[in-house]
């Protein structure tokens, strides 16, 4: 089953949005405006989600350019991981060494050795590759 826009209702609607490449801060203004009037409504038509989809990838390519997301060290990712689930240095203890070992990890004065993340990655239930 192949279903397809309705042209005539998707150029309408192109015309009231106009989406366009998103240049400046007030088009970055704008067509936020745009997604968060779709987003806001009950049920999208499908010409409706193909506009929202068209407006998504123009944020997209102008967040990266201008708000780029900065990697994430293997310490930062423990650290938020410690945060999030409100965990101490002390529930580490066993998991990937001893109490000073731990110490160090956290503060940044040791590596995480990949026998450390692999029992990380278990630990936290994500991808090893995080810590290493």
């Amino acid at each position: 089953m192949n279903i397809t826009i309705e042209k005539t209702a998707y150029g309408k609607l192109l015309a009231k949005s106009q989406p366009k490449p998103i240049l400046n801060e007030e088009d970055y203004a704008l067509a936020l405006a745009e997604v968060e009037s779709l987003m806001s409504q009950e049920e999208l038509t499908l010409e409706e989600e193909t506009l929202l989809s068209l407006w998504a990838l123009l944020l997209e390519e102008y967040e990266a350019k201008y708000y780029p997301i900065p990697e994430a060290s293997p310490r930062d990712i423990l650290l938020h991981l410690i945060e999030v689930r409100q965990l101490k240095q002390a529930d580490l203890v066993g998991v990937i060494g001893s109490k000073g070992v731990v110490s160090e990890v956290v503060n940044g004065k040791r590596a995480i050795s990949k026998a450390q993340a692999k029992a990380l990655a278990e630990f936290f239930n994500v991808n090893p590759g995080v810590f290493i």
